[in-house]
């Protein structure tokens, strides 16, 4: 049997609230900041001198997307944060939830199946695996774009097309849609200038993107720059999966 703690939950979006009450379905005990075992902080985690102020020591401090400095901040206050987002089983399963965020994204902004679009993946991370993975299987011609010749023969093994994403300045007008996962200057002015006015292009890439939004916009491609897809899309599951994760950083440091 799990032992019980007690946690204070600070800020967040609707993932947190549902976090809040699967940890007390387990029978933890939601506490105030100043008294509680374990606190857990958003994803992603800004650095609030209030709320910083009040932490201490001997609590065990949980926070998402954490910067390298804000760790060396926390350390000079006798504090350690542990970043949850840094886990790779939570990594591999938020990228499930972003992947059914984005696909619900294309279906209803356009007005084509995603069976038989021609659709270029942008990036072959976890991400970008998973996405080309559910598109190819509803159907989809994926074109997976890539930079090391691992990833490239990896991407032609699963029987997509392998593309080079240094190099995206052709061919660029045959996409219905096109997802970005890579936050990095991708798409600029010169690729989006041969882009297709009836593509959609959805960037899942953190900040700061890959695609120029407003110079999409002006060009009048439609592009969306979809942040934080699992706390919109699938809060629950979204919570759950930051629970099992934040229990597993707790088993292995007893």
């Amino acid at each position: 049997m799990r032992k019980k703690h007690s946690f204070a939950i600070i800020g967040g979006d609707a993932r947190f609230t549902k976090l809040s009450e699967a940890l007390e379905r387990d029978g933890h005990s939601i506490s105030a900041i100043e008294t509680a075992e374990n606190v857990i902080l958003p994803l992603p985690f800004e650095w609030d001198d209030q709320i910083m102020r009040t932490l201490k020591p001997s609590q065990r401090i949980f926070a998402g997307r954490v910067r390298p400095l804000d760790i060396e901040r926390a350390k000079a206050v006798n504090l350690h944060i542990r970043d949850y987002f840094a886990r790779e089983e939570l990594a591999v399963l938020n990228a499930v939830a972003t992947v059914e965020g984005a696909l619900e994204i294309a279906m209803r902004e356009t007005a084509v199946t995603v069976w038989h679009s021609e659709v270029l993946v942008i990036g072959f991370g976890r991400l970008g695996k998973l996405l080309a993975h559910r598109l190819h299987a509803m159907g989809a011609r994926v074109v997976v774009s890539a930079r090391s010749y691992a990833d490239k023969a990896w991407i032609a093994a699963y029987g997509y097309e392998a593309a080079d994403s240094a190099n995206l300045n052709t061919g660029l007008s045959a996409f219905d849609l096109i997802f970005n996962t890579v936050p990095a200057d991708i798409l600029g002015r010169e690729q989006l200038a041969g882009i297709n006015l009836n593509c959609l292009c959805i960037d899942l890439a953190s900040k700061p993107g890959g695609i120029d939004i407003n110079t999409a916009s002006e060009l009048g491609i439609r592009a969306i720059w979809a942040l934080s897809l699992p706390g919109r899309v699938a809060p629950v599951t979204s919570s759950e999966i930051i629970k099992d994760t934040i229990y597993h950083m707790l088993d292995e440091e007893n």
